[in-house]
């Protein structure tokens, strides 16, 4: 006999269902109530003809603040003394210009890249200090014409 569609929905390794409805149906899954981390939703539907389907969704929590670490990366080897530095964002924490970014050392190609601008300005600002020989008995350019006053022409 056809029995009504139907869904439970498993939290963990919990025995008990969460949800227990007839489908086609919406859920809503607080996660305020489950500790940051890793969790597991089981998901058994159970059709018209009583055969049940399964499906696992591993996710993961993260409602507390954001956790930044600079100077120490996973799965990183390390010997002697290791400095880093740990700070943690949250949503509900105020606005401070002081934190809006995670301190950490200037990266290298930041610097290669300030120093190829620099380059290029240095030859650009030598290239253009010759005077094309057409420009160069022009007002603009000729010593003469800057040396002249009103009083001796």
């Amino acid at each position: 006999m056809a029995g009504k569609p139907h869904v439970r929905v498993y939290l963990d390794d919990n025995p008990q269902p969460i949800i227990n409805r007839e489908l086609p149906t919406d859920i809503d899954l607080d996660t305020l109530s489950l500790a940051d981390g890793a969790h597991r939703l089981v998901i058994r539907a159970e059709g018209q003809n009583g055969r049940e389907g399964v499906e696992e969704i591993p996710f993961v929590v993260h409602n507390g603040p954001g956790i930044i670490v600079s100077g120490l990366r996973p799965n990183s080897v390390r010997r002697g003394t290791v400095r880093f530095t740990v700070d943690a964002f949250s949503t509900d924490d105020p606005f401070d210009p002081r934190r809006a970014e995670a301190r950490s050392q200037i990266p290298v190609w930041v610097w290669v890249m300030s120093l190829f601008v620099v380059a290029w300005a240095v030859w650009y600002a030598a290239r253009m200090w010759d005077v094309p020989a057409s420009y160069a008995h022009t007002p603009t350019f000729s010593h003469e014409a800057a040396s002249e006053t009103p009083a001796t022409k």
